[in-house]
């Protein structure tokens, strides 16, 4: 067995797929041949960093050490400067991997800083094509556990219960409380679905958890099976998601192989069978009912609730539809235990969460840290702060459907409760940060344009009012508002808000009463003090 005395790591994801990161990994390994370092350097494909919009990206442990921006031939000085002479690469781009913890200066900011990582533990650190690699670090504990220690049913669902683990696809809804609904539900045949559409803007933390760690996935619905009584579940998935289904692909064969998946699993009796369904872009699809209809073969149309899918789902069965980040908690929670759990983050929120940061910040990407986190820890500790030294002006949390907080904001921690209070929302975890130059008329016209593209148009106060509110905010933004507009397109949101038959009508609320209440001032100048609010 060949011991090596250094790994490099090529995060490979969509981004760095795109930036060139296989050809830079064949350069590599045709350097490392002619050098004949083959037997010393051992070049590994792994998930995603977190780090987007850095080309390809290059890691070297034991050194701890990230290079951004790498082309092909950068490939020569890496080997003969850092994997030779033991230094750090001049000119190139870099910075310590969780520099924070050994005190290295500049440790303060940066993706690449310590984070406590429950969700993404393997992401960046395996291969996630191998299975081997995955159950030398852990994978498939919990699963094991539950069988070799021969717990109940119930007893799974009353450990996710005391995790007081909530769902993380928006609603926060406790999971646990959703599995023993469907387990108590009547019927025999009960399904899982795994809600992998993400469709909201400024989101893809699911997207990177599924090309990191997809065996964590396959673990967490195989457990919840087992705990609701289903023997079948299905991965509903961006169909744009290409990497991530091939590899998901990957780990089911796998999984099956190893008796992991499939017929009587680790031969406890227990048969659950998982099949990956590829959505087609439609964000009505987010939500659990038009989900369910799409997967169904049909138009994916939101139902009428109640009934709520934990009685009438799938085929009208009892259905437990869940997030991917929620089900990515649940391994950990099973392995070692609701307490130590509960230890992290906030009483009502425990646990971490998977923030994406977008926008005008030095270092854009995905970081896993508490709940209950500041914003402001967010944005400058981990985002680096606003790109370009210019000033801080707004964050649009939750994506599309989320909520614009000023300045005044900055210091609110990310959690449901602490959010709810300051008529904030979590959301999909999405932070998209805008700088003083932005214009919030523009970015609330960017988003009834989007909610008025992406309606069913199943019922009427969302068919319409989506269209009204694009309407006007189009007029403001042009510079052409009228008096009492701004007052016309709240009054408009609060209706579709009372009566649209699903979240997308719901929800477009939220951004227009956020802009219009924290940014008064831009709103009232439109059109030349045409807008009054």
């Amino acid at each position: 067995m060949s011991v090596f005395r250094t790994h490099v790591l090529l995060p490979v994801d969509e981004g760095t797929a795109q930036a060139g990161v296989f050809e830079v990994k064949r350069r590599l390994e045709k350097e490392l041949q002619a050098r004949k370092l083959q037997g010393e350097v051992k070049v590994l494909e792994s998930g995603s960093v977190g780090i987007v919009g850095r080309g390809v990206i290059l890691a070297v442990y034991p050194d701890r050490m990230v290079y951004f921006n790498i082309h092909e031939d950068d490939i020569p000085r890496i080997i003969d400067e850092h994997l030779l002479k033991g230094r750090v690469v001049a000119g190139l781009e870099h910075a310590p991997v969780a520099a924070m913890a050994a005190g290295t200066a500049g440790a303060r900011v940066g993706l690449t800083r310590e984070q406590r990582r429950i969700v993404l533990d393997k992401a960046w650190t395996v291969d996630p094509e191998n299975i081997n690699e995955v159950l030398a670090t852990g994978g498939y504990k919990a699963l094991e556990r539950i069988f070799t220690e021969k717990s109940s049913p119930e007893a799974v669902i009353e450990e996710i219960k005391k995790s007081g683990l909530r769902g993380r696809g928006g609603a926060g809804f406790p999971t646990g409380m959703k599995w023993e609904f469907t387990r108590k539900a009547a019927g025999e045949d009960k399904y899982v679905i795994c809600n992998a559409d993400e469709g909201e803007p400024g989101t893809f933390k699911d997207r990177l958890i599924l090309e990191g760690d997809p065996h964590k996935l396959i673990e967490a619905m195989t457990i919840a099976g087992y705990a609701i009584g289903a023997s079948r579940g299905f991965v509903y998935i961006r169909g744009e998601y290409q990497l991530s289904i091939e590899r998901l692909g990957k780990a089911i064969a796998q999984a099956n192989e190893y008796g992991l998946l499939g017929k009587n699993i680790l031969e406890s009796g227990f048969s659950f069978e998982l099949e990956i369904k590829k959505g087609a872009g439609a964000y009505v699809c987010g939500e659990e009912t038009a989900l369910i209809e799409s997967l169904e073969g049909k138009r994916g149309n939101p139902r009428v609730k109640p009934p709520y899918p934990v009685t009438h789902g799938l085929w009208q069965k009892p259905t437990a539809v869940n997030n991917v980040e929620t089900l990515a908690n649940v391994p950990a929670i099973i392995a070692n235990g609701a307490e130590w759990f509960r230890r992290i983050g906030t009483d009502k929120c425990p646990g971490t969460k998977v923030f994406t940061i977008l926008g005008h910040v030095e270092y854009p990407g995905l970081v896993e840290t508490d709940m209950g986190t500041p914003l402001r820890e967010i944005i400058f500790g981990y985002g680096g702060g606003i790109r370009g030294g210019k000033k801080f002006k707004a964050a649009l949390l939750g994506g599309a459907a989320g909520v614009f907080l000023s300045e005044k904001l900055l210091d609110v921690r990310m959690d449901f409760e602490s959010l709810k209070e300051n008529k904030a929302v979590l959301g999909s975890g999405a932070v998209l940060v805008m700088d003083e130059g932005t214009s919030i008329a523009d970015m609330l016209f960017s988003i009834a344009k989007f909610f008025a593209h992406e309606s069913c148009g199943q019922c009427a106060p969302c068919r319409i009012g989506t269209r009204q509110i694009l309407n006007i905010a189009y007029r403001i933004r042009q510079g052409n508002g009228r008096a009492g507009d701004a007052e016309t397109m709240l009054r408009l949101a609060e209706t579709m808000f009372k009566s649209s038959l699903c979240p997308l009508g719901q929800s477009l609320i939220m951004p227009v009463r956020s802009a219009l209440e924290n940014f008064k001032e831009e709103f009232a100048l439109a059109g030349g003090q045409a807008v009054k609010s």
